[in-house]
């Protein structure tokens, strides 16, 4: 599930197989339909969810669609409403309806004796614009407080992040240089790819991990370059998670000094909340968007060590400023590498082949040092039993 929009599990798939996405024996989330979300432990897929309520049948709609009832016991009527309203009586109160301008709808409590409190945690009118990510969560979900969700993104970022310190520590011992390409949709990151790997043919062995939501199209035009591609398809979901790379890492099966590429579903949101175990994110800004875009998604380009200026030979064409498009970037982030490409004419190929070479060296080196450091150990161990 992602922290920010509440993206469904459950829908993902690993050249046409379904990926679980939990494991048995740990906490499984429900995320219901107003937004608000509880855990309990998951034993068995044949044993019933047990939950502590009683006395009345309580209906739980998740993400994937499906629906449960267990007993729900209330020991008096309560009305559930937005952080920093207060509990209403059941006897004085109603639930009331009310619809942003964003569309989402929540209910809070109904007082009919003239006073009407309604507030959002998190929320700010300022300069004619109303801002939702001003809370702790950095986020608005409707019916759900900002720091229940701070939690769940806690919760939910530090399983992550375990799977992707797995996937670290595999490719660190391969020595295999991993690369997050991330995007959004239409920047030419599949095309940029291809010519990469066909500049790289026969240099380095070469492996892409595919992400979108449907299709196997890409993966079809990187596997047609030569290169062992396999695809994940994350159905509702709108980011790769460190899960799903596990797997596919796994089915892939890079060889050991090898350039991975995770080429992510297009999205210049969700995906940098999450760590997949690789070496560097490397954000895509094609010239035929703004120059505003590193300001506007700021946690793409901060979590990115390089940035990919594409499509630079249509610029004659375009109002496109690189210049200032480079300067928000690093007003973001001010240790962002920047490079100039064309995927199509091959300018700046010759720099950024140069800076994965440099990756690649790097994590041959770290993983040889690696070797070493055991080796060295080793010695100390014989010599010490030969002692005794």
């Amino acid at each position: 599930m992602c922290t920010t929009c509440g993206c469904a599990a459950g829908e993902t798939r690993i050249e046409g197989e379904a990926v679980h996405g939990h494991e048995h024996g740990h906490e499984h989330w429900h995320v219901h339909e107003d937004g608000t979300a509880h855990s309990h432990p998951h034993h068995d897929h044949g044993a019933s969810h047990a939950h502590a309520h009683d006395e009345h049948e309580h209906a739980h709609t998740h993400a994937d669609g499906t629906t449960h009832a267990h007993p729900h016991h209330h020991h008096g009527e309560h009305v559930h409403g937005q952080a920093g309203a207060n509990p209403v009586p059941s006897a004085a109160a109603h639930a009331h309806a009310h619809t942003h301008a964003d569309g989402t709808t929540h209910v809070h409590p109904h007082v009919h004796d003239g006073e009407h409190h309604h507030t959002h945690e998190g929320v700010r009118e300022e300069g004619g614009a109303v801002h939702y990510g001003h809370g702790p969560a950095g986020a608005h979900a409707p019916g759900m407080s900002q720091s229940r969700m701070v939690q769940i993104e806690r919760d939910i970022l530090s399983k992550n992040d375990a799977y992707a310190a797995k996937n670290r520590a595999r490719l660190g011992e391969q020595g295999i240089f991993a690369l997050n390409l991330v995007s959004s949709p239409g920047s030419g990151k599949t095309t940029l790819l291809c010519r990469t790997i066909e500049a790289l043919k026969g240099r380095y062995p070469v492996q892409v991990i595919e992400g979108d939501q449907q299709t196997s199209f890409d993966a079809d035009r990187i596997r047609a370059t030569g290169a062992a591609a396999l695809q994940i398809n994350t159905g509702k979901g709108c980011h790769l998670d460190a899960h799903m790379v596990g797997h596919a890492i796994q089915k892939l099966a890079p060889a050991d000094g090898s350039l991975l590429f995770i080429e992510n579903v297009g999205n210049l949101v969700c995906p940098a909340a999450f760590d997949l175990g690789e070496a560097h994110k490397v954000a895509i800004l094609s010239v035929t968007e703004g120059e505003d875009k590193p300001l506007k998604y700021p946690d793409m380009f901060r979590a990115s060590s390089l940035m990919l200026v594409n499509k630079v030979d249509l610029l004659p064409y375009l109002s496109f400023d690189v210049d200032k498009a480079i300067a928000h970037a690093r007003r973001v982030n001010p240790e962002l590498t920047v490079i100039r490409v064309s995927a199509t004419t091959g300018e700046g190929f010759e720099e950024w082949l140069g800076w994965i070479e440099a990756g690649l060296s790097a994590q041959g080196e770290r993983r040889q040092e690696t070797v070493d450091a055991l080796k060295r150990r080793i010695a100390e161990l014989e010599t010490q039993l030969a002692g005794r």
